[in-house]
């Protein structure tokens, strides 16, 4: 499970920003992982009380937001989700295609109190 390693790296990321702008204290953090990210939500969850404790983000909400793992397939141009259908274009059932969003991992916000 690396995602407690990743969760450190957040916190320090965060609380980095939080000192450049003279926050003192955290109320949420918003992260983005996409769904065909290593990354696993529910471990992210099971591992943020331990990677925040005795920081600027003890006490803050972790909110994740899941972004779909979609591809445009390259021979008939249809946009589609790769995990729904299992690689395969469902217009033309082919295997040809380019990612377009899905492997994303991202501090995408951090609200202060």
């Amino acid at each position: 499970m690396h995602e407690l390693g990743i969760l450190f790296n957040v916190v320090r990321t965060v609380e980095d920003i939080a000192r450049q702008n003279q926050v003192t204290r955290i109320a949420a953090l918003v992260l983005q992982v996409g769904e065909l990210s290593p990354v696993v939500p529910h471990y992210l969850q099971a591992c943020y009380p331990a990677a925040v404790d005795g920081t600027l983000l003890e006490g803050a909400e972790l909110k994740i937001e899941v972004t779909p793992g979609n591809a445009l397939c390259e021979p008939c141009q249809k946009v589609f989700n790769l995990r729904a259908s299992r690689g395969k274009c469902p217009r033309c059932g082919r295997s040809q295609y380019e990612i377009l969003s899905g492997q994303e991992f991202l501090i995408k916000e951090i609200l202060a109190c």
